[in-house]
C-alpha cells in the first residue's frame, strides 16, 4: 500500500513557497504547511505523482507551467456570498451616488473593477444593487469588470448559477427583482439582464494589467490577505493609479492601508479608501 505523501518543512516547502510567490503573489508561511499539504495531494494523485519532492521538481520544470494554476486555484479559498459586507454597497451609494447621476446626465462611462471576484457574487451583488439603487444606470454606460487569477473559477462565475440557499443573504428590497431565476430544481441563476453589465477575465494581479480606462470603484476583497507587506506595498500606488478622482476602493474585513496617502489614497470608512486627485507619491 502507498504510504500518503506528506510535505515537510525544508527546501521543498520553501521551492514551492518561492514559485507560488512568484508567480501569484502568495504567501506561504511555514505554519501553513499542513493546509497546504492538505489542498495539493488531490494534484499529485491526478498527476500520479509519488511525493512532494517529485511534484515540486515538476512544477520548477519546463512542463510544469500548466500545472501552476492548478496550485494556485487548490491554494486560494474561494468562499464568498452575495452582498458580503453590506456596508460596502451602502458607502458606494452614499459617496458616489451623486457622481454617478451627474456621469449618467453626461452620458459618461461608469466602470467598476472586482479584482479577486471568485465565483462571481461580488460582481454580480454590485449590479443589482447600483440598477436597484440608480435604476438609470440600465440604459447608461455602465459595465463591471470581474477578475480572477483562476481560470475554472471565472468560467464557473460566468454561468452564474449558484445553489438557491444563497437567495438568503439577498437584501429584501432587492430578492423580490426579476434578476434571479429560480427554475425548478436546486439551483438559482442569474438572469441575462444582470449578467450583460458584468465581463469576466482571468487576471493574475501581480502581473500587468490590460485596462486602460479608470474605474469609478474597484472592490479588491479578502484578496490582498493572501500577500506579504512587500506584494501589498506595490499594489496600492497600482490601484490609485486606475481610480477616477473620488474613486473608492473596498478592501476586506481584515485588510488595512498603513498610511494610505503615501500612495494617493485617503480613508473614506470602514476598510474603504478613495482616491486623492493630484497626488505625488513620496518615496517610500
Amino acid at each position: 500500500m502507498r504510504t500518503s505523501p506528506t510535505l515537510e518543512a525544508g527546501n521543498t516547502f520553501a521551492t514551492l513557497a518561492a514559485i507560488a510567490k512568484r508567480e501569484s503573489g502568495l504567501q506561504l508561511l511555514p505554519e501553513k504547511r499542513v493546509m497546504v499539504q492538505s489542498r495539493l495531494k488531490p494534484r499529485l494523485r491526478a498527476l500520479n505523482l509519488p511525493d512532494f519532492e517529485t511534484y515540486v521538481s515538476h512544477l520548477a520544470s519546463g512542463g510544469g507551467e500548466a500545472e501552476i494554476g492548478n496550485m494556485i486555484s487548490a491554494l486560494t479559498t474561494n468562499v464568498t456570498h452575495f452582498f458580503r459586507e453590506q456596508h460596502h454597497f451602502d458607502i458606494l451609494i452614499d459617496q458616489l451616488g451623486e457622481m454617478i447621476q451627474q456621469k449618467i446626465e453626461n452620458g459618461e462611462r461608469v466602470r467598476i473593477w472586482s479584482a479577486g471576484c471568485s465565483l462571481g457574487q461580488e460582481p454580480y451583488s454590485i449590479a443589482m444593487y447600483l440598477l436597484h439603487r440608480i435604476p438609470e444606470l440600465a440604459g447608461a454606460d455602465f459595465r463591471i469588470l470581474a477578475t480572477d487569477i483562476d481560470a475554472p473559477v471565472i468560467a464557473s462565475a460566468r454561468m452564474g448559477r449558484y445553489p438557491k440557499s444563497e437567495v438568503t443573504s439577498f437584501p429584501t428590497n432587492v430578492a423580490n427583482t426579476n434578476w434571479v431565476d429560480h427554475g425548478s430544481g436546486e439551483q438559482i441563476e442569474i438572469s441575462c439582464s444582470i449578467k450583460k453589465y458584468v465581463t469576466f477575465r482571468e487576471l493574475n494581479l501581480i502581473h500587468s494589467w490590460p485596462m486602460t480606462g479608470v474605474f469609478d470603484a474597484i472592490f479588491c476583497r479578502n484578496v490582498v490577505i493572501y500577500f506579504d507587506t512587500e506584494t501589498q506595498k506595490n499594489l496600492w500606488p497600482r490601484f490609485a493609479k486606475i481610480l477616477s478622482p473620488r474613486g473608492l476602493l473596498f478592501l476586506g474585513h481584515s485588510e488595512r492601508i498603513s498610511q494610505p496617502e503615501k500612495y494617493g489614497l485617503k480613508n473614506a470608512g470602514t476598510t474603504c479608501y478613495t482616491h486623492v486627485p493630484n497626488h505625488i507619491q513620496r518615496d517610500i
